[in-house]
């Protein structure tokens, strides 16, 4: 920052975003958990009062967070992936790999989806929330839009209830894979109990795939009884 005091519209915008780029570096270093306003506050060089101006929260900022990082992972998706080829189970495993393998890449993103409902919606204003959530409607829209490029079959409804079930089970996964150091030493004590581990990528993967397959076989039930439909 080249100013002490922002005082313009573009200053403002300017400052929101280095604590935004701040607090995204900070969360390379640490969990969502251990990032605390004063801790941001002190990374920045504001006092807290002053991060507050622009932001109403510790929640706040992870929340916009999460919207950005939400909306890169999309963007990414939908532009480095092509529709895939070959049968439906075949398109079907593509697209629950392609799913599971580009979250894992993002580890930030799924450390602020793990904390969304339990943390981050928690401390911040009706407004905020609308924000948040018209963000995250756009983004699962997009999402739906990147099924249905490998999946048509699925139809609209069936494309987002994957979506809606396989970031479910990201935020569940990412907690239950991130294991305390005495867990670590756990399942290093006993191969019986190292099996008991669980794998995001792995899970999160077998989750979507399982998913797919599931709701196209029960849309070709469906078919079958009511075949005048």
């Amino acid at each position: 920052m080249t100013f002490q005091r922002a005082r313009t519209d573009e200053q403002r915008n300017q400052r929101r975003r280095h604590i935004l780029d701040t607090a995204a570096a900070m969360l390379t270093e640490m969990p969502v958990a251990e990032l605390s306003l004063n801790k941001l506050s002190r990374r920045v060089c504001l006092a807290k009062a002053n991060v507050l101006r622009y932001f109403e929260s510790r929640e706040a900022v992870l929340l916009d967070l999460l919207d950005t990082e939400t909306r890169n992972w999309v963007a990414e998706l939908l532009n480095e992936h092509a529709a895939s080829e070959g049968t439906t189970r075949e398109r079907g495993d593509r697209l629950a790999d392609l799913l599971a393998t580009s979250m894992a890449r993002r580890p930030v993103l799924c450390d602020l989806l793990s904390a969304q409902g339990a943390v981050l919606e928690q401390n911040v204003s009706t407004e905020a929330g609308i924000r948040h959530k018209q963000a995250a409607r756009q983004s699962l829209r997009s999402l739906v839009q990147f099924v249905l490029r490998h999946l048509p079959e699925l139809g609209p409804d069936g494309a987002a209830t994957l979506v809606e079930s396989t970031l479910l089970m990201a935020m569940t996964a990412w907690q239950c894979s991130r294991p305390s150091e005495a867990m670590l030493a756990a399942y290093a004590s006993d191969p019986a109990l190292a099996a008991m581990r669980l794998d995001f990528t792995d899970l999160v993967r077998r989750t979507a795939a399982v998913t797919a397959s599931g709701l196209l076989a029960r849309q070709t039930e469906q078919a079958s009884a009511n075949p005048a439909s």
